[in-house]
């Protein structure tokens, strides 16, 4: 939703709706509602795949496979447990449902119906969820800071929390293939390609070493990845050495690969566009008290709080999401 608006004698002013806001860098490398057209080509491969959307199509690139299968498309209006209920009821059958709509609808709108009907029947129905975190400026009604925190205690349900363009074009097949119901906090629009330099493939529950270092080992998911590792070549500049760990499946959590990485002297630190209640920073914590390593975890994610409406940019600094404020906090950490 962008638009050019004109006063007369003067050159056209230029405004980016915050609802669609892109979160990535100007010049950066990036590819077209990957979720869309990685829908398609799965369903291309498996005609028991069907779409369906809560009025969001567009919002949620669900509207690349309504055009290319009109007749496995449905279009359920604003009616999210509608939407929900009749997914389960695809599954049931034996279809493989995808629905969409934005992230707070589906977490606080529709959880009974996600539970009752898909997670208690552990159904292969695929919820994709628009705007998580804050990848929108439009505030509290859309973003959707606690929408892990809300699903990660509901039995059954796989939380994949991806990175990139790279991830969700590998995640979707896996998804249609898992067994019982999964929630994707899709990044939709020109999303980032960044993994594709790194030798990396999508593993349904698994973390992955993205890079080593031998100071620091940020832990990350979801658009924080990215940044995770745009902050640690900016911290190389200081002499810090900062290893990657990339953890795009929530739940059911590596632990494995991420404890070993965290079972060292290094500092370590949590990056998630979550609440830093509920989420990545809380699963990892959880790990490492289990598994009795006594290891202190430093977050890098959302305040317990009802953010601001505004630009991203503008808010990513604000609530320490940024790069630059992610280097200030681990220099600040190192002493």
């Amino acid at each position: 939703m962008s638009a050019t608006t004109a006063v007369k004698g003067t050159a056209p002013k230029l405004k980016t709706s915050a609802m669609i806001a892109s979160f990535a860098d100007p010049g950066q490398k990036t590819a077209p509602a990957p979720f869309g057209h990685a829908l398609v080509k799965a369903a291309q491969e498996n005609d028991k795949i069907v779409g369906l959307t809560a009025d969001l199509g567009k919002y949620t690139d669900m509207h690349i496979f309504a055009k290319a299968f009109p007749e496995r498309f449905f279009q359920m209006g604003m009616a999210e447990q509608l939407l929900f209920g009749a997914a389960a009821g695809l599954a049931e059958t034996g279809l493989v449902p995808f629905a969409s709509t934005y992230s707070v609808f589906a977490a606080r709108r529709a959880y009974d119906f996600l539970c009752l009907d898909s997670a208690e029947p552990n159904l292969n129905v695929n919820i994709v969820g628009g705007l998580p975190g804050l990848t929108t400026g439009y505030g509290p009604s859309h973003q959707a800071t606690e929408d892990m925190a809300i699903f990660r205690g509901m039995p059954n349900l796989t939380i994949v929390d991806p990175c990139d363009s790279v991830d969700i074009e590998q995640a979707v097949p896996q998804l249609a293939a898992s067994e019982g119901p999964t929630y994707l906090r899709l990044l939709r629009g020109n999303v980032p390609t960044v993994l594709d330099e790194y030798g990396y493939t999508f593993e349904l529950g698994k973390a992955k070493v993205l890079r080593g270092g031998n100071d620091v080992v940020f832990v990350s998911s979801g658009l924080m990845t990215m940044r995770a590792l745009q902050a640690a070549k900016a911290l190389a500049a200081h002499n810090v050495d900062v290893a990657v760990v990339h953890a795009p499946t929530i739940k059911p959590f590596d632990a494995a690969t991420v404890l070993a990485e965290l079972n060292t002297d290094r500092l370590a630190v949590t990056l998630e566009n979550h609440s830093v209640v509920g989420g990545l920073f809380e699963t990892v914590a959880s790990a490492v008290v289990t598994a009795g390593l006594g290891k202190r975890v430093v977050p890098v994610a959302l305040p317990d709080e009802f953010l601001d409406a505004g630009a991203l940019p503008t808010l990513h600094e604000r609530y320490g999401l940024s790069v630059q404020r992610i280097v200030a906090k681990v220099l600040a950490e190192l002493g």
